[in-house]
């Protein structure tokens, strides 16, 4: 029953709300959507959290969205032990990027009054849930070793039997219990997602690349006055 609850339907209601959520809260307070940048408030530990976070993340979701879409490649890219050495060792560096990268973040926010301040529940709450995801998939590619392959056998089923809307939680049931916080804490993050600042991911500023160049001018004369 629990693993029904967890791996069959929470997903559901946690992609529900995403999708509903976040789409009433972008036609009903648009200019919402944004990370609210805190950048002039300290900017030092930002860019040293911020940067590594971001350039790993982005890989490790591009890595786990690959071989969720394109499992017959992965597997292939798997099959040989040099090229699967290399993607195990590189998603630990990566992984022990991310914890570093939003482990600074915490800490910024949590050293500096100014940002504890205008800190809400809900940052503090995604910023924790963020550091449990990271550090679990660490933890997982240290104790359970090749996920690079197991993946392919356990979780890429289980989500794709969620797109065809016939749920296969046997997947996921007779997986470490790590494993399935670490699948379950990715959907509740998802749930968040609309009511959080996690809403700048999908905030793309396309029109500019096809907005006139502006000319921006300092008066310095004006400027002594």
């Amino acid at each position: 029953m629990v693993d029904t609850l967890l791996f069959a339907i929470f997903p559901y209601v946690a992609v529900a709300l995403a999708i509903g959520v976040g789409l009433y809260r972008y036609f009903s307070d648009r200019f919402s959507f944004s990370s609210h940048s805190s950048q002039f408030l300290e900017s030092r530990l930002l860019y040293w959290g911020s940067v590594p976070w971001h350039f790993a993340i982005l890989v490790v979701l591009a890595a786990h969205l690959l071989a969720f879409l394109f499992p017959t490649a992965w597997g292939v890219l798997a099959g040989r032990p040099l090229r699967l050495y290399l993607l195990e060792i590189t998603g630990m560096v990566l992984g022990m990027t991310t914890v570093i990268g939003i482990a600074l973040l915490l800490l910024r926010r949590a050293k500096d009054a100014r940002l504890t301040a205008v800190s809400t529940a809900m940052d503090w709450t995604v910023l924790l849930l963020l550091l449990v995801q990271v550090a679990t998939g660490v933890w997982i590619a240290f104790t359970l070793r090749w996920g690079s392959v197991w993946y392919l056998h356990t979780a890429t089923p289980w989500l794709w039997s969620l797109v065809k809307l016939d749920p296969q939680v046997q997947y996921l049931a007779a997986l470490p219990w790590l494993v399935k916080l670490h699948a379950v804490n990715a959907f509740l993050l998802i749930a968040l997602f609309p009511f959080s600042r996690l809403v700048h991911v999908v905030t793309i500023p396309l029109e500019y690349l096809g907005r006139a160049p502006q000319l921006v001018i300092w008066n310095r004369a004006r400027a002594r006055r």
